[in-house]
């Protein structure tokens, strides 16, 4: 059975859209680590299209600190409906937000915010998905926040897909499948 998988694309690759498609269970708890930024009117419309898309007997939980998403994974049990991450990209955002990573402070919060989340993931007792942006098929960014998260989101990847039993990749809204349950690690 498989139990945790990871779910990588590009951006609008159509990840979370297939993420969404991998859970048919009546009840599941969307687990939401963007950010709201009221101002940003672009932003909100996104998070309405997603909201739009999913079931009405799906539970929404809004997650936007780090804190959020690995106490709700930590607290999970196997009689719990499945729960669906989407994402940690905009998750580690957050993180180096709060760790002031943007300015060259905090690397060390951040590691340990990303190091908590493996393990709170490794530990999940309920069905999981979890969508995440690859990073690792572009160009070096420009500039040092772009490096910065990059790299982070990268390593955070590769770490979560030792501990996921499926990792799929999904380009132009097909999904190639890089580890099947019960595949080798």
């Amino acid at each position: 059975m498989t139990r945790r998988t990871l779910v990588l694309g590009g951006a609008r690759s159509g990840k979370s859209a297939h993420a969404e498609g991998l859970l048919t269970d009546d009840v599941v708890t969307y687990v939401a680590t963007a950010r709201r930024y009221p101002d940003d009117a672009d932003w909100e419309l996104r998070i309405a299209q997603h909201v739009a898309r999913r079931p009405a007997t799906w539970t929404t939980v809004e997650a936007p600190a780090p804190n959020d998403l690995i106490a709700l994974l930590t607290a999970t049990s196997e009689s719990d409906p499945p729960i669906l991450v989407d994402d940690v990209a905009t998750w580690l955002n957050g993180v180096l937000d709060d760790a002031g990573a943007w300015e060259g402070h905090g690397i060390g919060q951040v590691e340990a915010e990303c190091s908590a989340l493996v393990r709170a993931v490794s530990r999940t007792r309920s069905r999981l998905v979890l969508v995440s942006a690859e990073v690792g098929l572009g160009v070096v960014p420009a500039t040092h926040s772009g490096r910065l998260f990059r790299d982070h989101l990268g390593s955070l990847n590769a770490r979560l897909a030792e501990v996921c039993d499926e990792v799929l990749l999904v380009v132009a809204g097909i999904p190639l499948r890089l580890r099947e349950a019960g595949g080798s690690r």
